[in-house]
């Protein structure tokens, strides 16, 4: 007799093997307490996500447009974009050949000049001013400054060298200076960004 009453206890108050009412009860309790909770903290989260997003000032200077017609043959400008200064070169025939030249073989970070360059703007080298070691801005750039032995850019922070195509060839710096997404909207008027 014992036994059959422990056994009904065992499964529930009516005998089916389901919980009794109260613990039905909690159990959506719980359930429905942690739905509120989670759509509570996603109701703080997004906004304060999305006050991260850059400003529509921020959007606008996703891109520019840069006139090329100043620069003249060896000669580069220094342009602004994103906070970054962007480095627009036009190349000689002779540099050109200089590049072109180069075993890639023995480059840390191998790249042809073309591959750096849109095709059939070969002239037009347009990189991140922006050193790839430690984010240093290299010489080379404006009239008079050192371009180091291979005629391209120096960073006299760290003594990293860049070629003509901006590959580098020496010092500590890993990778070449980084060509930005661009597009030419005529011979001499590019879009970067």
């Amino acid at each position: 007799m014992a036994s059959e009453t422990s056994v009904s206890a065992a499964s529930g108050a009516h005998g089916d093997g389901l919980p009794p009412e109260g613990e039905r009860r909690r159990d959506f309790l719980y359930v429905a307490t942690g739905a509120f909770a989670a759509v509570g903290a996603a109701a703080v989260v997004v906004p304060l996500v999305n006050q991260m997003n850059p400003s529509a000032d921020v959007l606008a200077l996703a891109s520019i447009d840069l006139d090329l017609t100043p620069i003249q043959p060896g000669q580069a400008i220094v342009a602004s974009w994103r906070g970054k200064p962007i480095f627009a070169r036009q190349l000689t025939p002779q540099e050109i050949a200089t590049a072109n030249a180069v075993d890639i073989k023995t480059l840390r970070d191998p790249q042809t000049l073309a591959e750096r360059t849109k095709p059939g703007n070969e002239k037009w080298l347009i990189t991140l001013g922006v050193c790839t070691h430690l984010g240093c801005v290299p010489l080379g750039a404006r009239e008079g400054e050192n371009r180091g032995d291979y005629g391209g850019y120096y960073c006299p922070c760290h003594g990293s060298q860049y070629d003509i195509a901006g590959r580098i060839r020496g010092g500590p710096a890993p990778k070449n200076l980084e060509v930005p997404t661009y597009a030419f909207k005529s011979p001499t008027s590019v879009t970067i960004g």
